[in-house]
């Protein structure tokens, strides 16, 4: 009875082991850490201090979470179709699918009940919201299974995502949006997506090829070129947005941070060769994550003075 007995408590045991472990997988195949790109919903929360509440603040909150989760269902079909692309490539052959760790048919149950969830949650809370939460799953869905292949498009799909977030967090508080705010929003993201396209060119160099079909259309110099342009019309349109947009014209004095943020992730992506993961800039760097901070400590400093 006591052979019996140790038996199934060591048996307890592993289950209990196991389970954590399929939790923690299924955690880390949602890419938490790339959730700071969602942070942009809390953008129109920033340029709208005069509705600041907590109510309002929930909301913007609980956007951030929508995004998030469905941001994770659309990295884990993304990485059930690179499945194979990814286990030939340094990083993300660790990736919880690619290393073998999660079986994929788990992962998608998974995926498809917590899209379920948030769809439901935000059609439930406000219906344009939602609208915009199923364009943005429908779209990156497209962007996995095609476009991702598609040169030049790819890179203005990933842009599309982040304008996507600006418009639902200004949805989710009823806050309107000027033109200026995402037009500044989609240049920034496809200078993001470029430098991103431009790492991947260098980390896998002769076998670009065989990760990313796409990566066999450009070349160092184009993306380069690209860069240049967008960084140049970023830094116009955010100056045109201080003026031009209907707030206070102390805006401006934010200028230098984005020059100088934009210089700095160009120091980055061309000096040290970073600029695959940009989340992992944001959190890694420390000047470019003070300037992320000085930024809106002066943005929230401004509009408090000067408009309420």
């Amino acid at each position: 009875m006591g052979v019996t007995s140790n038996s199934v408590k060591v048996d307890v045991k592993t289950a209990s082991r196991f389970r954590q472990n399929i939790v923690y997988l299924l955690i880390r195949q949602l890419r938490p850490h790339q959730w700071t790109k969602n942070l942009l919903v809390f953008a129109a929360l920033l340029f709208s201090l005069h509705k600041v509440s907590t109510d309002v603040i929930g909301k913007s909150l609980f956007a951030f979470l929508l995004f998030c989760f469905v941001s994770g269902c659309v990295y884990i079909l993304n990485d059930f179709v690179d499945i194979k692309n990814d286990r030939n490539h340094p990083e993300k052959r660790f990736r919880p699918m690619a290393s073998g760790t999660l079986p994929p048919a788990l992962a998608l149950a998974f995926g498809a009940l917590l899209l379920a969830g948030s769809l439901f949650s935000a059609f439930y809370f406000d219906r344009l919201f939602g609208v915009v939460l199923a364009v943005y799953f429908v779209l990156n869905v497209a962007y996995s299974l095609k476009l991702k292949h598609v040169v030049i498009l790819d890179v203005m799909i990933i842009s599309a995502g982040f304008v996507l977030r600006a418009i639902g967090g200004s949805l989710m508080i009823n806050t309107p949006f000027t033109p200026w705010f995402l037009l500044c929003t989609m240049l920034l993201a496809l200078f993001l997506a470029i430098s991103k396209r431009r790492h991947e060119l260098l980390l896998l160099q002769a076998d670009k090829g065989t990760h990313r079909k796409v990566l066999d259309s450009y070349s160092s110099e184009l993306l380069n070129q690209l860069n240049t342009i967008v960084t140049t019309a970023t830094i116009i349109s955010y100056s045109l947005f201080t003026f031009t947009s209907g707030r206070t014209i102390h805006l401006m004095w934010t200028i230098p941070f984005v020059i100088f943020g934009i210089f700095r992730y160009l120091y980055l992506i061309t000096i040290t060769d970073k600029g695959g993961s940009p989340e992992k800039v944001l959190l890694q760097d420390k000047p470019i994550l003070i300037t992320v901070v000085l930024y809106a400590i002066t943005v929230a400093g401004i509009i408090y003075t000067f408009e309420y």
